[in-house]
């Protein structure tokens, strides 16, 4: 018998995961991609959440928490990621191939749903980078445009390249079958980059201190009163932005109490 031909014995997948097919990948840049995978029929979860998902390493889990970038009805899930060249997972996740095992927790849990807001008018989803992913969930939920009458997705990246789904808002969310006519006149995008020339440029901080992203889509500025928050990025944006809403009247809001604003903490950088 020869050994080499032997095929490679199936990882034992803990009881806490899934263990899920990958089903496409796709390289944005090279510190950025997106994969999918199956969907356990068990696994369910609200827009907004997010689930420890890995890999299986020297036998082990090796597992970070990302947020779900497909909407809720999808039967496959997505996930967007950096790449990370000495990252413990993303060194390893950067190279999933279709047909790979990747590990998805069956407990997913997070800050950015909509039931941790008050009720409002208008619903801000501010991200920076990959803290885009749960907005792409959210930006995707017939319950959202029941719930608010207009909806912004301001992501801001450093570089063109890096605004991943630029298309999905700006060409297919507005052509789809369902969802089209249920986005029409509430889905406002808003792109923004630091690094490169831009329609839009600079941190979200500046677009909204100065005004800037209020005067391009016509909308008044940040108010506790109608307007409600959501924030997914870097340490830095997610400080700074808090301490605005803040300054302006804005309460933080959880499960238990809900509130103006929300933040989600769990952000992969490794």
């Amino acid at each position: 018998m020869n050994d080499a031909a032997a095929p490679a014995a199936t990882p034992v997948i803990p009881p806490a995961y899934f263990g899920e097919k990958v089903t496409w990948v796709h390289h944005w840049t090279d510190r950025l991609f997106s994969f999918r995978c199956t969907r356990d029929p068990a696994f369910r979860f609200r827009a907004g959440e997010f689930a420890m998902i890995g890999l299986m390493v020297n036998g082990k889990p090796l597992v970070r928490a990302y947020s779900v970038a497909s909407p809720t009805w999808e039967e496959e899930l997505e996930f967007l990621s950096i790449k990370v060249q000495d990252g413990p997972l993303t060194s390893r996740l950067q190279h999933v191939a279709v047909g790979d095992t990747v590990l998805i927790g069956k407990k997913p849990t997070g800050t950015l749903v909509t039931d941790n807001l008050l009720p409002g008018r208008t619903l801000w989803l501010l991200a920076t980078g990959t803290g885009l992913a749960p907005f792409l969930s959210l930006a995707r939920e017939p319950d959202v445009y029941e719930r608010y009458d207009t909806v912004v997705v301001a992501h801001t990246v450093r570089q063109v390249d890096e605004l991943a789904h630029r298309r999905l808002f700006e060409t297919d969310l507005p052509a789809h079958e369902f969802l089209g006519e249920m986005v029409a006149g509430k889905l406002l995008y808003y792109p923004s980059v630091t690094r490169e020339p831009f329609r839009n440029q600079g941190r979200i901080t500046t677009l909204i201190e100065s005004g800037r992203i209020f005067g391009d889509l016509g909308l008044p500025p940040l108010d506790p009163a109608h307007d409600r928050v959501m924030l997914c990025g870097s340490e830095a944006m997610n400080r700074d932005v808090k301490a605005m809403l803040e300054a302006r009247g804005f309460e933080e809001g959880s499960n238990n109490a809900p509130a103006t604003y929300v933040v989600e903490k769990a952000f992969v950088t490794k």
